[in-house]
């Protein structure tokens, strides 16, 4: 590397795991210069074999750095290669122009602290690579980019700035993200009441079209309520908005004795939007998140029963979920891919159990029952998701809050028509390494469908499993 790029720019070290994250994160540092450690080459090498999202990641990352070696001699490769000048949009923290260089480590470089950093560990090398890299550019900012944690508290520690990777951050607080429901001001009917046309439709549910201001904080299939403390008060749903003027549609009502879901009651506000979304033909796509307990995974698996079963609506119900670790294969379980996946799916067959015993009858009526499931569910891994087209299915992913963003669309985009796709999830139980609640692929899609016409999104927050959950939440 040569001391001719400006000493007004940053350079950042690259750690391998921000590459095998992002693949096009090098374009993503707009005029600033990249370093890449040799040992940075060699973990991707070896991380370049098998099927997960990791290894084509590193292949990719192998792929972009052969793209801009092409045709370039020894000599242009070790003073720097430009980066080409690409607009991008990540939808994180802006955006802007990639015209850096990207510098490889093309000679060894004095590394100090072998003492406190031993051994012929990567992390470690890339440290003391990153320190050499401070010490030999004094009067250039040298940061250390990675989104391991310990990495960074040792980089820290030895005196080399350090950051994680954020350009693949959706929010910055996950208190901004989009809850799907909004409580009306206090004196909403006062203001708008006489301003309202209101009229009944097709299937006899009241709407109301309204013109202001306020239209402009609201979104589609966004649902609106009156903060009073009844729980049964008028709740309404954003039906359309064009410009200033919405139309509102009253709420379905599933709390009540006379219109159970395959058995089940909605015991909350929430829960009640979130079974009008479920239930919706006009709603492709559907996002639940919420703590243990909230009966996100019961809700959806009580319409789903509802909409495939009694309505025929759906040809199958398809249940997946990530088989954390992310992306390894699960051929060491015996069987076929469904009985394989059989353990990672307790969560859903206990609600299935919870759902058959309330629909009544006795032990041969349940065992027909469970029958009939047996060959309307079907339960694939997310491993095999690559190529295939759901038509007339209505997708379930369990614990979507451990999904890339680039997971989440390689699964988004395999619905066909006539389809539905439900996400559920819990943020607060990431165990995706280097995912976090505002970066992860459930955040993503929130965000990002918001106001969508055939999307909808409700964040559930009372714990219905039982007494006892409930207060464990609380105080442990």
């Amino acid at each position: 590397m040569t001391a001719k790029a400006s000493t007004k720019r940053k350079l950042f070290v690259l750690d391998t795991n921000v590459l095998m994250h992002d693949p096009s994160s090098i374009f993503r540092f707009e005029e600033h210069d990249l370093f890449i450690p040799m040992f940075v080459l060699e973990e991707l090498d070896a991380a370049k074999k098998g099927t997960s999202e990791v290894s084509r990641n590193a292949r990719q990352v192998s792929r972009f750095f052969e793209e801009l070696m092409r045709d370039k001699t020894h000599k242009q490769i070790a003073e720097g290669l430009a980066l080409p000048a690409i607009q991008h949009h990540s939808g994180g923290k802006g955006s802007g122009i990639a015209t850096g260089h990207l510098f490889f480590q093309t000679q060894a470089l004095d590394a100090t602290l072998t003492d406190v950093l031993p051994g012929n560990k990567a992390d470690n090398n890339i440290l003391k690579t990153a320190l050499a890299l401070k010490n030999k550019f004094a009067s250039r900012p040298v940061i250390l980019v990675s989104k391991d944690i310990n990495l960074r508290i040792k980089s820290a520690i030895v005196g080399v700035p350090t950051e994680d990777y954020h350009n693949d951050q959706v929010l910055d607080d996950l208190k901004l993200l989009y809850s799907g429901h909004l409580a009306l001001p206090a004196n909403f009917w006062q203001t708008h009441g006489d301003k309202m046309e209101s009229w009944h439709d097709n299937h006899g549910r009241v709407s109301y079209r309204i013109k202001g201001p306020l239209v402009k904080k609201w979104h589609a299939n966004q649902f609106l309520y009156m903060p009073d403390e009844s729980e049964h008060g008028l709740e309404l749903c954003v039906h359309s908005i064009e410009k200033d003027t919405a139309i509102l549609r009253v709420v379905r009502d599933y709390r009540s004795g006379k219109t159970p879901v395959w058995g089940i009651h909605a015991k909350n506000r929430e829960q009640n939007f979130a079974l009008n979304l479920l239930l919706d033909p006009e709603i492709d796509f559907v996002t639940l998140l919420g703590a243990a307990g909230t009966g996100k995974t019961l809700l959806t698996l009580a319409a789903g029963l509802s909409q495939t079963l009694d309505e025929n609506r759906y040809r199958e119900i398809i249940m997946t979920r990530v088989t954390v670790p992310v992306g390894e294969d699960i051929g060491f379980l015996p069987g076929t891919e469904e009985e394989k996946m059989t353990p990672w799916m307790g969560a859903l067959m206990d609600n299935l159990e919870v759902l058959t015993q309330n629909s009544g009858g006795g032990d041969w009526e349940r065992a027909a029952t469970n029958d009939l499931l047996s060959k309307r569910i079907k339960i694939r891994s997310l491993n095999f998701m690559r190529g295939r087209t759901f038509l007339n299915r209505l997708v379930i992913i369990d614990e979507a809050q451990n999904l890339t963003a680039k997971q989440m669309k390689t699964l988004v985009t395999r619905c066909g028509p006539g389809s539905k796709m439900i996400c559920l999830g819990n943020l607060a139980q990431i165990d995706t390494p280097y995912l976090s609640e505002t970066t992860s692929g459930l955040t993503n899609v929130v965000d990002r469908f918001q106001g969508w016409a055939h999307g909808g999104h409700v964040t559930l927050a009372r714990g219905e499993r039982s007494r006892l959950a409930a207060h464990a939440s609380e105080v442990l």
